[in-house]
């Protein structure tokens, strides 16, 4: 083999080192985030979950690459808190009250104030979180927060036209709903929504507190045959967004700057969607011939007085944790009236 030759190939190959050194190392630099999500994909709340996901790609321009787990394929809903601080998954969706007692002070939110959308619910857990920044949540860096329409009665085998029809019926809650259960006289029983389908189907409970979209978005409009609307103590559930502390401190500031703004514009996406789905899920429970009972402003009063101890009760064992229980009702009354006006 001549020099010349072997100077040629010695060429060659050099030239074709550093053209592969030149070459953008797109799939070295992207940054692949994984989020895990309770809500079943064809939920209304999970495709915005993954709209968010596609959005942080598209404003990243391919920087970061989200991947999607729905339906608690990644961690189960019990689970999903702790996922995101142990690092299972970079970012979880699901409610604190799953988790009772462990976020006191954002349990304010949920109490039973006679929320009357998932628009005005969503803007005070957001107000909340911003006025008081919980320590309960130092471990994770939160996204935003959103929570769902009123939440009130169904039931499947009686019709619960006052108070004391509520004796004696299980009654599915969790949180801080199993205390307005047992306010009303019923019993509660808790489970995450994923197992209240079957738990109706079979009598396991006689009924159910959440808001009208569940019953399209959990299709359980095919198991319930009643709505008491008790709009007066209505409650809602707060759901957080949240992501591992260290992975979001990780991230490059541009990176975190476009999470920021679209954090922000997700917020009322996430109302008006508990709105657009709560009126949807209305329309399935009429479809299906479902019967709706009003309640008398009579009787809304006794209902709403018999829960109002749970407000007092939150104050007291709350304020006993070192959590400004008292200024964090006040504030969250204050704010929803002021957007339910």
């Amino acid at each position: 083999m001549s020099k010349k030759f072997l100077a040629l190939t010695l060429t060659v190959v050099l030239m074709a080192v550093f053209a592969i050194g030149a070459l953008p190392a797109a799939a070295d630099d992207q940054i692949t985030l994984t989020y895990s999500c309770f809500f079943p994909p064809s939920h209304v709340q999970s495709k915005l979950a993954d709209a968010w996901c596609k959005e942080v790609g598209k404003r990243t321009k391919g920087k970061v690459l989200v991947q999607y787990f729905p339906g608690q394929t990644l961690t189960k809903a019990k689970q999903m808190y702790d996922g995101v601080v142990q690092g299972m998954s970079d970012l979880g969706f699901c409610l604190f009250g799953y988790n009772r007692g462990r976020f006191p002070l954002m349990e304010v939110v949920d109490l039973p104030l006679g929320y009357k959308s998932g628009k005005a619910a969503t803007t005070v857990a957001n107000a909340v979180y911003g006025k008081f920044k919980p320590k309960e949540l130092d471990d994770v860096q939160v996204m935003y927060l959103n929570a769902h329409g009123p939440g009130i009665l169904f039931t499947k085998g009686k019709a619960v036209k006052k108070m004391a029809d509520m004796k004696g019926l299980k009654i599915r809650s969790h949180g801080t709903t199993a205390k307005v259960v047992k306010a009303l006289g019923g019993t509660p029983v808790a489970m995450p929504m994923p197992e209240l389908y079957q738990a109706l189907q079979r009598g396991v409970v006689d009924g159910a507190l959440y808001p009208m979209e569940v019953n399209k978005g959990w299709k359980m409009a095919d198991v319930v045959n009643y709505c008491t609307e008790n709009y007066a103590n209505a409650y809602t559930s707060t759901f957080y967004v949240v992501m591992n502390k260290g992975k979001w401190n990780s991230l490059p500031k541009d990176v975190q700057e476009i999470i920021i703004q679209i954090n922000k514009e997700w917020i009322p996406k996430h109302g008006a969607a508990w709105d657009a789905s709560d009126e949807a899920g209305r329309k399935l429970m009429l479809k299906k011939g479902r019967k709706f009972i009003p309640l008398s402003a009579a009787e809304a009063a006794r209902w709403k007085k018999a829960t109002d101890p749970v407000l007092d009760e939150y104050v007291k064992e709350t304020s006993a944790k070192g959590v400004p229980a008292k200024e964090a009702l006040e504030f969250t009354k204050k704010k929803l009236a002021e957007v339910q006006k």
